[in-house]
Protein backbone atom coordinates (compact mmCIF):
# COMPACT_ATOMS: atom_id res chain seq x y z
CA UNK A 1 0.00 0.00 0.00
CA UNK A 2 2.75 2.18 0.51
CA UNK A 3 4.09 1.99 -2.82
CA UNK A 4 1.31 2.52 -4.32
CA UNK A 5 0.74 6.08 -2.30
CA UNK A 6 4.40 6.84 -3.23
CA UNK A 7 3.21 6.23 -7.06
CA UNK A 8 0.20 8.20 -7.17
CA UNK A 9 2.08 11.33 -5.94
CA UNK A 10 5.21 10.92 -8.12
CA UNK A 11 2.52 10.30 -10.82
CA UNK A 12 0.41 13.80 -10.11
CA UNK A 13 3.33 15.52 -8.91
CA UNK A 14 4.81 14.84 -12.47
CA UNK A 15 1.36 15.90 -14.14
CA UNK A 16 1.19 18.96 -12.52
CA UNK A 17 5.15 19.42 -13.83
CA UNK A 18 4.14 18.56 -17.59
CA UNK A 19 1.18 21.01 -17.24
CA UNK A 20 2.79 23.54 -16.27
CA UNK A 21 5.87 23.73 -18.86
CA UNK A 22 3.06 22.78 -21.81
CA UNK A 23 0.80 26.09 -20.61
CA UNK A 24 4.04 27.49 -20.17
CA UNK A 25 5.50 26.74 -24.01
CA UNK A 26 1.52 27.70 -25.35
CA UNK A 27 1.71 31.51 -23.76
CA UNK A 28 4.78 31.92 -25.08
CA UNK A 29 4.09 30.69 -28.52
CA UNK A 30 0.80 32.70 -28.32
CA UNK A 31 2.91 35.58 -27.51
CA UNK A 32 4.77 35.37 -30.28
CA UNK A 33 2.42 35.09 -32.67
CA UNK A 34 2.02 31.16 -32.86
CA UNK A 35 -0.67 30.59 -35.76
CA UNK A 36 -0.15 27.97 -38.06
CA UNK A 37 1.21 29.12 -41.38
CA UNK A 38 1.03 26.77 -44.63
CA UNK A 39 3.48 28.16 -47.18
CA UNK A 40 3.48 27.37 -50.87
CA UNK A 41 6.67 27.64 -52.77
CA UNK A 42 8.69 26.15 -55.35
CA UNK A 43 11.84 24.04 -54.90
CA UNK A 44 14.38 26.30 -56.34
CA UNK A 45 13.03 29.95 -54.13
CA UNK A 46 15.75 30.74 -51.38
CA UNK A 47 14.25 33.63 -50.55
CA UNK A 48 10.62 31.70 -49.80
CA UNK A 49 12.64 29.75 -47.13
CA UNK A 50 13.94 32.95 -45.94
CA UNK A 51 10.44 34.21 -45.73
CA UNK A 52 9.45 31.02 -43.68
CA UNK A 53 12.78 31.47 -41.21
CA UNK A 54 11.27 35.18 -40.52
CA UNK A 55 8.06 33.74 -39.67
CA UNK A 56 9.55 31.46 -37.25
CA UNK A 57 11.52 33.22 -35.86
CA UNK A 58 8.38 35.80 -35.08
CA UNK A 59 6.60 32.54 -33.53
CA UNK A 60 4.96 31.23 -36.72
CA UNK A 61 4.64 27.65 -36.82
CA UNK A 62 5.53 27.27 -40.39
CA UNK A 63 4.76 24.50 -42.52
CA UNK A 64 6.73 24.87 -46.22
CA UNK A 65 4.98 22.78 -49.06
CA UNK A 66 6.94 22.36 -52.12
CA UNK A 67 5.29 22.43 -55.51
CA UNK A 68 6.52 22.44 -59.12
CA UNK A 69 3.38 24.87 -60.25
CA UNK A 70 1.94 28.00 -57.92
CA UNK A 71 -0.59 29.34 -60.99
CA UNK A 72 -3.77 27.15 -60.22
CA UNK A 73 -3.31 27.91 -56.28
CA UNK A 74 -3.00 31.42 -56.76
CA UNK A 75 -6.00 31.89 -59.20
CA UNK A 76 -8.28 29.55 -57.27
CA UNK A 77 -7.65 31.87 -54.35
CA UNK A 78 -7.79 35.49 -56.40
CA UNK A 79 -4.52 36.41 -56.52
CA UNK A 80 -4.31 38.60 -59.26
CA UNK A 81 -1.42 38.69 -61.69
CA UNK A 82 -1.21 42.51 -60.09
CA UNK A 83 -0.49 40.88 -56.61
CA UNK A 84 1.49 38.08 -57.45
CA UNK A 85 4.86 36.94 -56.07
CA UNK A 86 6.85 33.71 -55.26
CA UNK A 87 5.24 32.22 -52.47
CA UNK A 88 1.72 32.20 -50.97
CA UNK A 89 0.78 31.32 -47.72
CA UNK A 90 -2.44 30.55 -45.79
CA UNK A 91 -3.76 31.30 -41.95
CA UNK A 92 -6.35 31.17 -40.08
CA UNK A 93 -8.39 31.94 -43.66
CA UNK A 94 -6.41 34.70 -44.78
CA UNK A 95 -4.27 34.03 -48.27
CA UNK A 96 -0.87 35.80 -47.41
CA UNK A 97 0.86 36.52 -51.15
CA UNK A 98 4.67 37.45 -51.05
CA UNK A 99 7.12 38.84 -48.68
CA UNK A 100 4.61 40.48 -46.33
CA UNK A 101 6.30 40.35 -42.66
CA UNK A 102 5.33 38.60 -39.93
CA UNK A 103 4.45 42.05 -37.80
CA UNK A 104 1.58 42.86 -40.58
CA UNK A 105 0.12 39.43 -40.62
CA UNK A 106 -0.21 39.17 -37.10
CA UNK A 107 -1.73 42.78 -37.64
CA UNK A 108 -4.28 41.60 -39.71
CA UNK A 109 -4.82 38.62 -37.22
CA UNK A 110 -5.66 40.53 -34.40
CA UNK A 111 -8.00 42.66 -36.81
CA UNK A 112 -9.72 40.00 -38.85
CA UNK A 113 -10.47 42.64 -41.37
CA UNK A 114 -13.19 41.51 -44.35
CA UNK A 115 -10.81 40.65 -46.69
CA UNK A 116 -9.30 37.85 -48.84
CA UNK A 117 -5.69 38.61 -47.57
CA UNK A 118 -3.02 40.50 -47.87
CA UNK A 119 0.18 40.44 -50.99
CA UNK A 120 3.31 42.00 -51.31
CA UNK A 121 3.30 42.41 -54.76
CA UNK A 122 6.99 41.62 -56.47
CA UNK A 123 9.68 40.66 -54.69
CA UNK A 124 11.17 44.14 -53.02
CA UNK A 125 14.50 44.87 -51.81
CA UNK A 126 14.38 44.66 -47.98
CA UNK A 127 11.08 43.02 -47.64
CA UNK A 128 11.36 39.84 -45.12
CA UNK A 129 13.46 37.41 -47.31
CA UNK A 130 15.03 39.72 -49.65
CA UNK A 131 16.99 41.39 -47.01
CA UNK A 132 20.31 42.97 -48.61
CA UNK A 133 22.10 46.01 -49.10
CA UNK A 134 18.98 48.26 -50.51
CA UNK A 135 15.23 48.72 -48.98
CA UNK A 136 12.64 50.12 -51.02
CA UNK A 137 9.89 51.16 -50.27
CA UNK A 138 6.58 49.16 -50.99
CA UNK A 139 2.77 48.47 -49.80
CA UNK A 140 1.04 45.67 -48.36
CA UNK A 141 -1.77 45.27 -50.06
CA UNK A 142 -5.26 43.92 -48.53
CA UNK A 143 -7.73 42.34 -51.63
CA UNK A 144 -11.09 40.57 -52.19
CA UNK A 145 -12.27 37.89 -53.88
CA UNK A 146 -13.57 40.34 -56.75
CA UNK A 147 -10.24 41.89 -57.14
CA UNK A 148 -10.85 45.11 -55.30
CA UNK A 149 -7.39 46.24 -53.46
CA UNK A 150 -6.32 49.24 -50.84
CA UNK A 151 -3.41 49.49 -49.04
CA UNK A 152 -2.64 47.89 -45.40
CA UNK A 153 0.16 48.73 -44.96
CA UNK A 154 3.04 50.83 -45.55
CA UNK A 155 7.54 49.77 -45.08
Amino acid sequence: MRDYKHWTKLAAGSAVVVLAITTASWAVTQEAGGAAITVYATPTCGCCTKWGDHLRANGFDVTMELVSDLTQLKVSHGIGSELTSCHTAFVEGYVVEGHVPAEVIERLLEERPEVAGIAVPGMPQGSPGMEGDRHEAYEVLAFDREGTTTVYARR
